[in-house]
């Protein structure tokens, strides 16, 4: 694990000073605070920050192969290097370390560009031809790993992070205003893009072959849209258990101490589980709770981890969360280099911190939701069935008018209720990309647009692009693989990697193993969804392993109570922030709808939870990257006010 940067000269223009180099490495310090590594070749400067978790003596970074013509820098883990290692000794290939890094530049000796298909694990790397002169730029299938590059006077760089580019003065902090479109509706800024203009992430499953000053992006890996109907339910069950057993297995090899995140949730107390199982020592479990008090209790899943912890006895930490972690967002959307509207990033964060003081490597849930149908927008099709029994006045007329009343809301279980019932109402007659668009979206592209002072007539659509990679099958089907090339890398995994690395802490996430992420998508969406139980056959197939009380509890999103925070002690900072001064002195947006929404959250007439959080993170973005201020001096006037 570690950040990885560089550059490579494209024509004349030559490499850049070593200072460049330089300040791309300490501004990502703390993705690799344990080592550093450097190669200049004529054309290409390679670099790393090294968290040493495997080989912590001989795994330094870049490697080479045996006759250094190939070096490579590689951030993540090949969860099966052990095996291609054998195989690629077995063919005469010599190793230096016992780093799984090693296992790419020998892998591409002896397989060329299509080594990437045999990686299994988390990763994004820069790997140099010097015989051929050409820079391989790739990253894992799901985006579990990052990687931004860049194009700018004649030369072509690239690091884990934005703020790296932004750093070695290749480009300014300039927004990239259709970029910024996209993140209105969506929540977070979808690769190819960057909220900079200029920088661009590299989209999962791609690899960027640069040769002779011609580039190239070719997509390596895209989700299978075949489902396998000929296996019997209690096969798939136990292939399930086998599969996900596997999967933690092999993402538990470190040379340093490792732990979990526990929620008390199906999904991080599935692993928790598996791991005990496989340790000698209890394992270090992790959690988050909130006071339980008011709203509070609602997100509050600390009684659930215990007694998951207390089943596999496992060593429990905790931390209680109050909304005085407001004065951190500078700091953390410092982080995340983009502005974010999933408060996932704030929690994530503080149990990173937490366990860090003890671990070095987390195993996470995420994953889980997307794999086996773990979301309630997926029982739409479902309730579609019953619906459509009812009168067709009903249906057109009396649901939803009452659905318009109803209080959208998500602070207890009877609010969140009915916040699914109103989406559900007043989506029903859609068709499945329009009504999947009503319950992701933050701001609709319509609302999106009119919110702008400088709209983009036709921005990048990366819901509609999905849909059309997917154009049939089961609803269930389509909108988990939508959900597994858009949300998943560019939201959760992103921000989960930002806020781990933000405190040099390892995550792994077993559940998008490529033997489950495949198994998931053969799988019938009979098997996931059985009537209104989400995550049916998973459920199956933990039956013998954890209480009935915590696979068939209710859902909850890793998130905090920042609607009702917003209503009380984050709305002094609100209302600073989203000024009617502050708002047309940056010249985004315009006033009268960021008016209209903060109205309608405040008076509870809406939940606009992350309309605003989102504007909000926008602003505070700004404020650091756009105007250039240090994190400490928009910390303090947070702090002040």
């Amino acid at each position: 694990m570690c950040g990885i940067y560089g550059v490579l000269n494209l024509g004349s223009a030559g490499l850049p000073p070593a200072a460049r180099l330089s300040r791309m490495a300490a501004v990502t310090v703390h993705r690799g605070p344990d080592d550093e590594g450097l190669h200049v070749d004529r054309d290409v400067m390679l670099g790393m920050r090294r968290l040493a978790i495997l080989d912590l003596a001989g795994g330094h970074q870049p490697i080479a192969n045996e006759d250094g013509t190939l070096h490579v820098v590689c951030n993540g883990e090949v969860y099966n290097y052990r095996r291609l290692t054998a195989e690629l000794e077995s063919a005469g290939h010599w190793f230096k370390t016992r780093s799984d890094s090693e296992v790419l530049v020998h892998l591409y000796e002896e397989h060329g560009d299509a080594f990437v298909r045999r990686l299994e694990g988390m990763f994004a790397f820069a790997l140099w031809d010097s015989r051929r002169r050409r820079l391989l730029l790739g990253r894992d299938r799901l985006g579990i790993k990052p990687l931004y590059y860049v194009e700018a006077d004649g030369r072509l760089f690239f690091a884990s992070e934005a703020k790296a580019l932004l750093a070695a003065g290749v480009v300014p902090a300039e927004i990239d205003r259709e970029a910024l479109q996209e993140y209105l509706a969506l929540g977070y800024t979808p690769a190819p893009y960057s909220m900079f203009h200029g920088i661009r992430k590299l989209a999962p499953a791609s690899m960027l072959v640069c040769e002779r000053g011609r580039m190239t992006v070719e997509r390596f890996w895209t989700p299978s849209r075949h489902v396998d109907g000929s296996v019997s339910e209690q096969e798939w069950t136990e292939t399930l258990l086998r599969t996900m057993d596997q999967a933690v297995d092999s993402q538990m090899i470190s040379d340093v101490p490792l732990g979990a995140f526990l929620s008390g949730g199906i999904d991080s107390s599935t692993i928790v589980a598996l791991m005990a199982r496989r340790s000698s020592r209890p394992i270090k479990t992790y959690s988050i709770g909130f006071e339980t008090t008011g709203v509070g209790s609602y997100y509050n899943e600390l009684p659930w981890a215990r007694k998951v912890a207390k089943l596999y006895g496992t060593d429990h930490h905790e931390i209680v969360v109050k909304p005085d972690v407001s004065t951190l967002l500078p700091r953390l959307l410092w982080h995340m280099d983009e502005p974010i509207a999933d408060a996932a990033f704030v929690t994530t964060f503080l149990v990173a911190e937490f366990a860090r003081r003890d671990v070095t490597v987390i195993l996470s849930g995420v994953g889980g939701d997307e794999l086996f149908g773990g979301y309630h927008r997926y029982l739409g099709p479902t309730y579609d069935r019953y619906y459509d029994y009812l009168p067709r006045w009903v249906r057109t007329t009396a649901l939803p008018a009452l659905a318009r009343a109803l209080p959208s809301d998500r602070h207890s279980s009877l609010l969140n209720a009915s916040r699914q019932l109103r989406a559900y109402v007043l989506s029903q007659a859609w068709p499945l990309t329009e009504r999947y668009r009503f319950y992701v979206e933050v701001f609709s592209r319509v609302d999106a647009a009119a919110l702008l002072r400088d709209p983009v007539r036709q921005p990048f659509d990366a819901l509609g692009a999905a849909f059309q990679a997917f154009p049939d099958g089961e609803p269930l089907d389509r909108m988990a693989r939508v959900d597994l090339i858009t949300q998943l890398p560019d939201d959760l995994l992103l921000l989960t990697d930002k806020m781990t690395m933000a405190t040099s802490l390892e995550c792994r996430v077993p559940f998008l193993d490529e033997g489950m992420v495949d198994l998931a998508l053969r799988m019938p969406a009979t098997l996931k969804i059985r009537g209104r139980r989400l995550k049916h056959v998973l459920k199956l197939a933990l039956a013998d392993t954890l209480p009935a009380d915590i696979l068939h509890r209710g859902k909850r999103g890793f998130g905090a109570p920042m609607g009702a925070w917003l209503r009380a002690e984050l709305a002094p900072l609100m209302r600073r922030l989203l000024s009617r001064e502050s708002v047309e002195k940056r010249g985004l947006l315009r006033w009268e709808p960021v008016a209209r929404t903060i109205a309608l959250h405040v008076a509870q007439r809406e939940d606009h939870t992350d309309h605003l959080l989102a504007l909000m993170t926008l602003e505070l973005w700004a404020r650091l990257y756009l105007d250039g201020r240090r994190i400490e001096d928009v910390t303090a006037e947070l702090v002040e006010r």
